[in-house]
């Protein structure tokens, strides 16, 4: 739905300054994802680590030239005589673009945020649809998705893309509304007090639910009551609240908050409420669940028999009944639920390809943000290969499929994709729209037998399908089969942790990101290139061999080589690697290395030894080091740092204030002798969070950014996942022994299962013969006799399960603390274990 600028801007209050004629289809907050830049407005948010404003001139000479900006933003740009020019930093150097008045608009306002949710506002109240408002701690993307998968058949749905559930995604999700729609569904999130009412202005539900109150964000909040009444003023002008009535905070808070909404409180004990769940039964494979609504009773199966998806299930029901779907289609419908696949996948596919599956949405906004996801991937990982599509048909949009394959071939043209493989009738009938290499099927098994299919290689291929076409089939194909043990690498949540840390520093304090050792075990690339997504401004390894590697695949961000080798100087000048020097022979060699080639000034990070006594200069050295960095022109102090000791413990904070107290001295001395600036970094993960006023210039992040604080061993976020498969069940008497030595004695007739990993893929020995236990179905199957090179057995015997199903050795459900405590060592140890033959498969939530 189109705006006019002059619209937009009575709408925000904004003051206009510049005459360029421009309607606006598409609103940005992140530079990167710009799709048609004429129809745009750009939002210079404003965030702790980030200025929006910073991308601008970028963003005007890819075509942007609608901008909404603070009044002291747009105080940098100088206007004279009808000419303006855009001078700002960007990417650490200044940017400038000069143009006219006429050929662009600023919006100046107040806050740019606040103008996007007030637009968001404005776009909401042209429509008087039933709008589906869902808050909880969990469950809000899966009740989400299924209700559009129960609806959608009958209706044309706008919904949240992914979890846009924030303070700015909430309005990116209202922005989809249009004409075509007759029902909208929206997310909503909150993390502090107060955050509710703007999302409740935005959204402005006719229809309520409340999926749970868990722990989720409860650092803001006094209690769960406090977060729970918080989240019902979402639904203060609903028509309907759809909640657990068994739940007991939560039937308290609806009582206290004076809701004037009807409810349909379902409840599987009180045969009282509107929706009474009369019987729940869990068979192998499924769930029956009878219940009794407006005294009419009706079955129905779900194929999930776990807790949370029985709980999801049940505010579907209540939505459905509302919006009064019959019980027949319900129940037609409630047996063919998906899984709710919540991420984009990154594996390995054959004959050189990398794979990005998503088969999560299937609308114009999700294709776009999963394109967004490939063009990033591919910018480095995709040097020299195809950015491909493979696309099904977009089903239930409601738009004709004239206007809907235009869009779509606009966006792919946008967004820079090489070649298109369609799939479907709709598709296939609007081939000439598509511009670039182009291919086409009527079915998903015309494709996987065509030469087409069988001829990919060495190219980025985003798989993107609706459900009905069975893309699952085409990405199994193409996945490049090896060990049935992976690593599951959940980048959303690393960022999630990286945002963590980031929201202790002050402003202005810079960051290091430690990806040496493989990026602690998960896999230096796609974590590097992640991080380099998120502007870190420095990426930590080992030895000049990692940083290279990291180049080779295209990153950009600069590099610190904690460990160099004096055999390794030509490779850290030639890529660029940046590395730390300890002592005067390494200095002098590296001075005489980089004289040799003719470099001069080339950054090195100065370590200093203030307790650690590993590497690094005395204070008392200082003064020579100063004499010999001033006698040379080859190299230059970038930076200047030293490792704490012992921040994460208490017991060693005396000590730990004493090496600050040598690193401020020894590092000032180092500074006063240079007219640069030299960054000056001494926390680690502990030290960010424990010492806060020793942050200085830059910060280092660790095992933090891996999900582990090294103070507590508390999971901030889970980011990693070693998990395999249940090769073969075998009955095995009482008193028989299983594995090498016949160490594993049984001493009642048991169920073991093997499973396909050993100490050869990082699983170490010591935790063998019952001395600790993987997850199974989520119940503790303990580890029975040696653990063998390949193989290792365990104990089933009280678990429902069969072969073929997952076993987590850590994650989730079994901290890799609970390992590393077993072991009597460090999760450091644990990640940087896991052998180089587990898969590691990447997803972004």
């Amino acid at each position: 739905m189109l705006y006019t600028i002059e619209t937009i801007t009575e709408c925000i209050g904004a003051r206009r300054v510049g005459t360029h004629e421009a309607t606006i289809d598409w609103l940005l907050t992140d530079s990167r994802s710009l799709s048609f830049p004429e129809e745009t407005l750009f939002f210079a948010l404003t965030t702790k680590r980030n200025k929006g404003a910073r991308y601008i001139p970028e963003l005007y000479e890819r075509g942007v030239r609608n901008f909404v900006v603070t009044q002291e933003e747009f105080n940098e740009l100088t206007v004279d005589n009808g000419q303006l020019t855009i001078a700002m930093q960007h990417a650490g150097s200044a940017a400038t673009v000069n143009c006219q008045l006429s050929t662009v608009n600023f919006l100046i306002v107040g806050n740019p945020l606040k103008a996007l949710q007030k637009l968001a506002e404005l776009h909401r109240e042209r429509f008087q649809i039933p709008v589906i408002g869902i808050t909880g701690s969990n469950g809000k993307t899966i009740v989400k998705e299924w209700l559009h998968q129960l609806l959608s058949p009958d209706r044309v749905i706008v919904r949240s893309p992914r979890s846009y559930n924030s303070q700015i995604g909430v309005p990116l999700s209202v922005w989809q509304m249009n004409e075509e729609a007759e029902l909208a569904i929206f997310e909503a999130g909150i993390s502090e007090m107060g955050e509710m009412r703007a999302l409740q202005n935005m959204i402005k539900p006719t229809i309520g639910i409340l999926t749970n109150i868990g722990g989720a964000h409860q650092e803001n909040f006094f209690s769960l009551q406090e977060k729970c009444m918080e989240k019902l003023s979402l639904f203060k002008n609903c028509d309907v609240v759809i909640y657990n009535a068994d739940n007991e905070l939560i039937s308290n808070c609806v009582s206290k908050s004076m809701l004037t909404a009807r409810e349909i409180a379902w409840s599987c004990r009180d045969a009282e409420r509107p929706l009474y769940i009369s019987r729940v039964v869990k068979k192998e494979d499924h769930t029956v669940i009878s219940y009794r609504y407006l005294e009419m009773d009706n079955t129905f199966c779900i194929p999930f028999i776990d807790d949370a998806s029985i709980e999801n299930s049940l505010n579907c029901l209540a939505a459905c009944l509302y919006l009064m779907m019959p019980a027949d289609q319900i129940t037609e419908r409630m047996v063919r639920l998906e899984p709710v696949a919540m991420r984009l996948e990154v594996k390995e596919g054959k004959h050189g390809c990398v794979l990005i599956n998503d088969s999560y949405n299937s609308d114009l906004a999700s294709l776009d943000i999963a394109l967004d996801f490939l063009v990033r991937r591919s910018e480095v990982k995709g040097k020299g290969m195809k950015r491909t599509l493979i696309l099904s048909d977009i089903l239930e949009t409601g738009q004709s499929t004239t206007t809907l394959y235009r869009k779509v071939a606009q966006l792919v043209q946008s967004r820079g994709i090489d070649k298109i493989i369609g799939v479907g009738p709709e598709i296939f009938s609007s081939a000439a729209r598509f511009e670039i290499e182009k291919y086409f099927f009527h079915t998903t098994e015309e494709l996987m037998e065509s030469d087409v299919f069988q001829n990919l290689h060495d190219e980025v291929i985003l798989i993107k399908g609706s459900r009905a076409f069975n893309f699952d089939l085409v990405s199994d194909r193409l996945e490049l089969k090896v060990h049935e043990t992976i690593l599951e690498v959940n980048l959303g949540a690393m960022v999630a942790n990286l945002n963590h840390y980031r929201s202790m520093l002050q402003p202005a304090t810079k960051m290091v990101c430690m990806v040496k050792a493989s990026a602690y075990g998960a896999g230096s690339y796609e974590i590097a290139k992640t991080l380099q997504e998120h502007q870190v401004d420095y990426l930590a390894v080992a030895v000049a061999d990692e940083g290279a590697e990291l180049r080779k695949a295209g990153i950009t961000s600069s590099i610190m080589i904690m460990d160099p080798e004096l055999t390794a100087f030509k490779t850290m000048f030639d890529y660029k690697l940046e590395p730390e020097v300890y002592n005067f022979h390494l200095l002098d060699a590296l001075v005489k290395a980089a004289e040799k080639e003719g470099i001069t000034n080339f950054p090195v990070h100065i370590k200093l030894d203030t307790g650690m006594h590993r590497l690094g200069f005395s204070e008392e050295e200082v003064p020579v080091l100063i004499r010999r960095l001033k006698n040379q022109n080859a190299l230059i102090p970038r930076s200047v740092f030293s490792h704490f000791v012992g921040s994460d413990s208490p017991q060693f904070d005396v000590f730990t204030r004493g090496q600050i107290e040598i690193f401020e001295r020894a590092s000032k001395e180092l500074q006063a002798a240079f007219p640069h600036k030299i960054l000056r970094h001494i926390c680690n993960t502990a030290g960010i969070e424990r010492f806060p006023d020793a942050q200085f210039d830059m910060v280092r992040l660790g095992i933090g950014l891996y999900g582990v604080s090294p103070i507590d061993n508390s999971i901030i976020n889970n980011v990693s996942t070693l998990k395999t498969t249940i090769l073969q069940i075998r009955d095995v008497p009482a008193e028989d022994t299983v594995g090498y030595s016949r160490k594993g004695h049984l001493t009642r007739a048991s169920r073991i299962a093997a499973i396909p990993i050993g100490y050869a893929d990082g699983l170490n020995r010591h935790l063998g013969c019952g001395h600790a236990y993987c997850m199974v179905n989520g119940k503790k199957a303990p580890y029975v006799g040696n653990i063998c090179m390949d193989v290792c057995m365990i104990d089933v015997t009280d678990i429902d399960c069969q072969e073929g199903d997952a076993a987590i050795i850590f994650g989730d459900e079994l901290p890799i603390t609970v390992l590393s405590d077993t072991l009597d060592t460090i999760p450091y140890e644990i990640f940087t274990s896991i052998s180089t033959r587990v898969k590691r498969v990447y997803y972004q939530e």
